[in-house]
This record gives structure tokens, C-alpha cells and sequence, in this order.
């Protein structure tokens, strides 16, 4: 079998080829979802500082007659 070297808590590690694409793998699949949770994150805080700042509350007990159909 073929080596390869990956690095694990800054050491340099000599593991088959199998276990290194596997290794990769789990770093890519964490890596994606990291960015995922901060995005939705982001998006979160978004809309929810822009629906807080929007200024208008329209309730039902604000409304008008004339304004309600």
C-alpha cells in the first residue's frame, strides 16, 4: 500500500492512502459545515436586526377600520 503524510496537531504523519482520503474527507465535511452554520448565521442576525429596525409595527389593534379588509 501507498503512504501518505497528513498533518494531525501540527505533526506530520505517515498513514496509508486510504486513511489520509478519509482524513481529508471528514476535514472537508466539517469545513463545509462550519461555513453553513456561519452563513445561517449571518442571515439570521440579518433579518432579525433588520426586522427589529423595520419601525413599523402593524397590529391588528393599530389598524384602522378603513386599513383592515
Amino acid at each position: 500500500m501507498s503512504k501518505e503524510v497528513i498533518n494531525v496537531d501540527g505533526e506530520d504523519t505517515v498513514v496509508r492512502e486510504d486513511t489520509a482520503k478519509s482524513y481529508r474527507g471528514v476535514m472537508w465535511i466539517l469545513g463545509t459545515v462550519l461555513i453553513f452554520v456561519v452563513i445561517a448565521g449571518i442571515l439570521l442576525l440579518g433579518f432579525s436586526i433588520f426586522s427589529v429596525s423595520d419601525g413599523e409595527l402593524n397590529t391588528p389593534e393599530t389598524k384602522t377600520g378603513d386599513q383592515i379588509r
